[in-house]
């Protein structure tokens, strides 16, 4: 077998936080990763879905990035905006 080539191989120190927070229509269960490494965002992972995103404040404003990273709707993506806004990000 030939040598592994990696392209980074980096360990870093984060800040972890487990969530879990009841919407109108669903529950949310988040882990929240925040890091050096993707320039101040964080990383967003729905255990339910297995679906994860990296997001910052500019993410929360683009139109349906919320809906289309955690393939949910429209209300539940303004709720999880609105805490994401809140509590994570500020």
């Amino acid at each position: 077998m030939s040598e592994r080539f990696y392209l980074y191989d980096d360990t870093e120190q984060t800040k972890t936080r487990f969530v879990s927070f009841m919407g109108e229509n669903q529950r949310f269960d988040l882990v929240v990763i925040k890091t050096d490494r993707h320039f101040g965002k964080c990383l967003v992972l729905d255990i339910q879905s297995g679906r994860f995103a990296i997001i910052g404040s500019d993410d929360l404003e683009e139109p349906g990035y919320l809906e289309h990273a955690y393939n949910i709707n429209e209300e539940d993506a303004q709720e999880l905006c609105e805490f994401l806004e809140e509590e994570v990000l500020s």
